[in-house]
């Protein structure tokens, strides 16, 4: 009410669209005037004299431009102004009312100079006629001359659209088009009087005004209308040159083509934030292996895209298939090294510096004395996220590199990376399910080893005559599971030393026909809660496993004999996070979700004591009943609920506290999946 009453309605005007005049309305501006009066004493009288003699020369005839021996007028041309004016009306007011007309055409009228050319083509004939002789010997030598016929080849599409663009094309259609002659009629003349009253509507019913009642979606369509037809009839623009906005616009796999091409090393993540927000990771994946491979992680625009059938190098001119073998190889090296040598690369692929050097310049970076490396590091994070696409891309490259070697008869020290410690450190296309393997083996072996020496040392110890109370051995067996895990056992994977997960120094915590002390049990209790109440005052939102991640790592760094050492099950961990004041949150996961029952177990902090607890009580609400959600939806709900003065600094806490961005979509913590 407040802004009302601050901008009050003066006055309410009808508004009527005229029909009259449709299609015949044209709106001409002019940039010059100019009025030629030849007997003004300003007028250099002299100088109109010498140009028109100029272009006309001496004859009169109707072609001439002066008939009058005089320059005595000037020739004003049009040229269009916009390709679409249905957005714009010649409006009048009258009476309280305002009438509209639609425009046909805006033409913009400029001086036309081409009595200049046609001046300077007079000069240029009367030089060569003075130049040339009338003797016998010219004549015969203009008698006979030599013809050589050429056929011309069949224009290409390409072709064909380079020359419809050029301007020699546009000024030739341009003096094709005829001349329209028109008449003048001055303000106060009264056949511009009454073409005038054309200009109001006829009829002020609502049958001659149905354009104007229109619901809220067709009003809308109408401000802003697609704009489809004007693209069709434009020619097509380099891709180079198209905007975000036009880029959006295209189907989403002409857009990840458009952007590889032009950007030719690229991210996957910041391929999805150029994308825009809310476009599916799933289908750009599709996608980007059409136009695209993987090298280091990362993409590389496919050399079939830059160098497309029928085109040829601009430097040396070969053709495109021997192109494309040549950054294949290249492409190729980068994926078994961060390092590659040009010379390498010319003595192989056998083509010119130039075509090479453009070849590593798209797609690495060059160190003095030691050679080129790939421009982007390693992408870790989409091999881990993404084990399919990456053990698709290297069946390619291994169908790329046997290509490879039979064109180029690769030796074994071209197959074969120079740098074999650079390579184990980033392994290039290894996926995470042979990681994990590997770790297990090693595993497996280490506590073989292990299982021996604390055997040898339980079997000496058993020998001698020790006292009742004896010293357990300084040594340290870390037991890794190496079958099926429990949901939660951490008192047996953090020993460390202890015997059944105990100190032998602590004599008042050994258990008691299997069960711990009174106080033992509160210690234990007391301590779980420390961990569990500063955890969420950090964190705000978790999951189950990542926060049976977070206990682990708090366990390894406690010493020896420590109370949670005594063993804590799923089943505490949990009803400790309900006793601190926080809940658990029942995100509704997709139903294809391919997560842990551990990672679809959320827990949220819910009361923090601060001034932010009402707004993340309000977005919790809305992740219980939504997996993710767009900001401007969080933002006006939390507007509804605690308030409109909420600025975007609160705005933007809040989120950071609960929730990461995806996707340009919103998640809580833990719960986003790739």
């Amino acid at each position: 009410m407040a802004n009302e009453e601050d901008d009050p309605i003066i006055q309410e005007i009808d508004v009527f669209l005229a029909r009259s005049l449709l299609e015949k309305l044209y709106l001409f501006q002019v940039e010059l005037e100019m009025a030629i009066d030849t007997l003004n004493p300003n007028y250099c009288r002299s100088k109109g004299e010498q140009i028109a003699l100029n272009v006309d020369g001496t004859c009169t005839d109707e072609t001439s431009t002066y008939s009058s021996k005089l320059m005595d007028k000037q020739t004003f041309c049009s040229s269009q102004a916009a390709s679409n004016v249905s957005r714009y009306a010649a409006a009048v007011y009258k009476k309280g009312e305002l009438h509209l007309t639609p425009l046909h055409g805006i033409l913009q009228l400029r001086p036309s100079f081409t009595y200049l050319d046609k001046a300077d083509a007079k000069h240029r004939e009367r030089e060569a006629a003075n130049e040339g002789g009338d003797s016998s010997q010219d004549e015969a030598e203009d008698d006979v001359k030599q013809i050589t016929v050429r056929f011309s080849r069949p224009e290409t599409e390409q072709a064909r659209q380079r020359r419809v663009q050029s301007y020699e094309f546009l000024q030739k259609r341009q003096a094709e088009e005829h001349w329209v002659h028109l008449h003048y009629y001055g303000l106060k003349d009264s056949r511009s009087e009454h073409e005038r009253q054309y200009l109001f509507s006829q009829g002020h019913g609502l049958a001659e005004n149905t354009e104007l009642i229109k619901s809220p979606s067709e009003y809308l369509m109408m401000l802003m209308p697609p704009s489809i037809e004007e693209e069709n009839e434009k020619p097509m623009a380099p891709s180079n040159v198209l905007s975000m906005a036009q880029l959006r616009t295209l189907p989403l796999a002409d857009q990840i083509k458009i952007l590889m091409k032009n950007v030719k090393v690229m991210p996957f993540a910041n391929l999805l934030g150029l994308l825009g927000p809310g476009t599916d990771p799933t289908a750009v994946l599709r996608c980007v292996q059409q136009v695209a491979l993987l090298v280091q992680g990362n993409w590389v625009v496919k050399s079939d895209v830059l160098y497309p059938k029928d085109t040829s190098s601009p430097h040396s001119g070969v053709p495109a298939e021997v192109l494309c073998r040549g950054r294949d190889f290249v492409m190729w090296k980068f994926t078994q090294d961060r390092w590659v040598v040009r010379k390498e690369v010319a003595a192989v692929t056998k083509l010119c510096p130039e075509d090479v050097k453009d070849f590593l310049e798209n797609m690495s970076v060059a160190r003095i004395n030691k050679g080129w490396e790939f421009m982007l590091p390693y992408d870790e994070d989409f091999v881990k996220k993404h084990p399919d696409i990456v053990q698709r891309q290297q069946m390619l490259w291994m169908g790329i590199q046997a290509k490879l070697e039979k064109v180029y008869n690769l030796l074994k020290e071209h197959l074969t990376p120079k740098k074999q410690e650079a390579q184990s450190a980033h392994p290039l296309l290894v996926s995470g399910e042979q990681r994990v393997n590997m770790a297990k083996a090693k595993v497996k072996q280490n506590y073989g080893q292990l299982e021996k020496e604390f055997q040898k040392q339980k079997a000496e110890m058993k020998s001698s005559d020790s006292s009742a109370k004896t010293d357990v051995p300084n040594i340290r067996i870390k037991e890794e599971p190496v079958g099926v895990e429990e949901p939660m056992d951490t008192h047996e994977g953090l020993n460390n030393g202890l015997v059944n997960g105990l100190h032998p120094a602590q004599g008042s915590m050994d258990p008691v026909n299997g069960h711990l002390p009174g106080g033992c049990i509160d210690r234990v209790a007391q301590e779980l809660k420390a961990f569990v109440s500063s955890t969420f005052k950090k964190q705000f939102v978790l999951t189950l496993s990542e926060l049976k991640r977070l206990f682990n790592l708090h366990l390894a760094s406690l010493p020896p004999g420590h109370t949670l050492f005594s063993g804590i099950s799923d089943k505490m961990l949990q009803d400790m996070v309900l006793d601190t004041g926080c809940k658990q949150i029942l995100v509704p996961f997709p139903p294809q979700t391919a997560a842990s029952p551990d990672e679809l177990k959320v827990y949220a902090l819910w009361e923090a004591g601060d001034t932010y607890d009402q707004h993340r009580q309000v977005l919790l609400e809305i992740f219980s009943k939504n997996y993710r959600v767009r900001r401007n939806v969080i933002q006006n709900q939390l507007s509804q609920e605690c308030g409109e003065d909420l600025n975007k600094q609160e705005v933007d806490r809040v989120l950071k506290d609960c929730c990461v961005s995806y996707g340009g979509m919103w998640y809580l913590k833990g719960t986003v999946q790739s």
